[in-house]
């Protein structure tokens, strides 16, 4: 795509001379935003919603992980568009992305190892979260003109809240949902895909950024083209790849260091309360800094509080909100509890938090845990250390990918709200020139608006929430008051609902009854 060269170098020009002179504007307005209100309060409306609904995170989560991963679906006349399986493939897609190798890096970097310990904790709470917003995207959402189901906070927000500020809300979500997925959803995502490419290859290589951006351009497209069902079949094939072949990485380092694995989780946790941060002491400001810093980059990678869980949610095949929520927590636990916790190990386990680079620069983010996988695998330059680099380089670009085809999903519907299907196809035509502009050009610019815009739709989400709490303890207290609640028709009884089973249908059983 040469011939699209001029397009770019006056893009990029264009972009350097908005972000010379409004960047600085835009990174204070950024920091007011991801400051230390809309962290904690997204930490404190996880707190809320553990507490009201009994730590069902915690109670339930055997059953919610068995449904999600070996059940997968549920009777075969339910509403939606995709199964269980397919809903959390699509949500993992575009929640597991760069922030779980590079915001992690910069987290653990910033904050010390104690910063692992604060992602832990927004990732359980975020659950909770999680959760409901799920709950509440299946039981508000609707069926547009082509069969398609449409949910999200754009209409629980709306047609859940009544009166003018359930729609204002919602409307204010939906324009911030639209923005971010331009920018935290593709472009950024893009230029990583480029930046992981060009680390692994060597000086004067043939392999250009255009071409990076090619081949993107052409997945993106083909995939969001398809709609929600095939972005659902992408996902469902390519998450569980992605997120095996990283663990997987990551496990054989941790396997290789076992033996500082002990000193590590001692750091983890004593630096967590003592805020041992590798570029500062241990003061009250240091501990300050970790709790933040683990609460903003936790929350950058799970999104829960976002409102983004609610979308895939409601595309899936339930006739249940409360069975498919559980489905959806899942999806915080896998981000969080299990990927993310595998690149801070590897990090600290490695030693190398606190490393600089040839110009005397602090290590931080993708570049330091690229540094820890090459390290743990026998030291940059051997055999052992190109495959840790590779490995976080696959890691890095199929994150990346996932993330742009699901924030497709999500900008979509934000759009259908307010302006039905007119303009959606205009809308992944741009989308997808966008993905290619990401990955051959530096919008900085881009990344400060969208990291603003990605910030402000947690605020009439998080409003939203705490008013729709009442609803949400309503609809889990009565689904699980059923004591055939842990009951599942199975896709051969015909004509099988979410109703009390009858003597006659068949049944999966997945454990005895709660007493509860």
């Amino acid at each position: 795509m040469d011939f699209l060269n001029p397009v770019t170098d006056a893009i990029q020009s264009w972009a350097d001379g908005l972000n010379e002179e409004f960047g600085a504007e835009i990174a204070a307005v950024g920091a007011v935003v991801w400051g230390p209100l809309l962290v904690f309060t997204l930490f404190g409306v996880g707190l809320i919603f553990t507490i009201q609904l009994k730590g069902i995170q915690f109670r339930r989560l055997g059953y919610a992980l068995w449904l999600a991963l070996f059940k997968r679906k549920e009777n075969a006349g339910s509403e939606g568009d995709l199964s269980h399986y397919q809903a959390l493939s699509v949500a993992l897609a575009a929640t597991v992305g760069v922030g779980n190798i590079g915001g992690v890096g910069a987290a653990i970097a910033i904050g010390g190892p104690g910063a692992l310990f604060w992602m832990w904790v927004t990732g359980f709470l975020g659950m909770a979260t999680k959760y409901s917003e799920a709950l509440l995207g299946v039981k508000f959402r609707t069926v547009n003109k082509h069969g398609e189901q449409s949910g999200g906070p754009q209409r629980y927000l709306s047609d859940g809240i009544p009166g003018p500020i359930g729609k204002v809300l919602a409307l204010l979500f939906a324009v911030f949902g639209v923005i971010a997925s331009f920018g935290i959803g593709n472009a950024v995502q893009s230029g990583n895909v480029t930046s992981a490419i060009d680390a692994q290859l060597p000086d004067g290589s043939w392999w250009t950024p255009q071409l990076t951006g090619l081949v993107i351009f052409v997945l993106t497209g083909v995939t969001i083209l398809g709609g929600i069902k095939w972005i659902g079949h992408v996902s469902a094939a390519l998450v569980p790849f992605m997120i095996v072949f990283y663990v997987a990485g990551a496990l054989l380092v941790l396997a290789l260091n076992w033996d500082a694995l002990g000193a590590a989780l001692v750091q983890v946790f004593e630096q967590a309360f003592t805020g041992g941060a590798a570029v500062g002491g241990f003061t009250g400001s240091a501990i300050m800094l970790t709790i933040q810093i683990g609460f903003a980059r936790g929350i950058f990678s799970n999104e829960s509080g976002l409102g983004t869980g609610g979308f895939a949610a409601a595309a899936a095949k339930t006739d249940q909100p409360v069975r498919q929520a559980m489905v959806s927590m899942t999806q915080t636990f896998i981000d969080t509890i299990i990927v993310v916790t595998m690149t801070g190990l590897v990090i600290v386990v490695t030693g190398v938090l606190g490393s600089v680079d040839a110009n005397g620069d602090l290590v931080t983010s993708s570049a330091l845990t690229r540094l820890a996988f090459e390290e743990g695998l026998g030291g940059p330059g051997t055999v052992g250390g190109a495959i840790g680099g590779f490995i976080v380089a696959v890691g890095l670009a199929t994150f990346a990918f996932s993330t742009i085809i699901g924030w497709s999903y999500y900008g979509e519907k934000c759009l259908e709200r307010y302006t039905g299907r007119a303009l959606i196809l205009p809308y992944r035509i741009v989308y997808v020139l966008v993905s290619y502009l990401g990955a051959v050009t530096s919008l900085d610019l881009l990344w400060g608006l969208s990291d603003i815009a990605n910030g402000l739709m947690a605020l009439p989400n998080l409003i939203g929430l705490m008013m729709l709490t009442p609803l949400v303890y309503r609809e889990t207290q009565a689904f699980f008051a059923r004591p055939d609640w842990r009951l599942l028709p199975t896709n051969a009884v015909e004509g099988a609902t979410d109703d009390p089973p009858e003597p006659t249908h068949k049944l999966v059983l997945a454990g005895e009854p709660d007493r509860e």
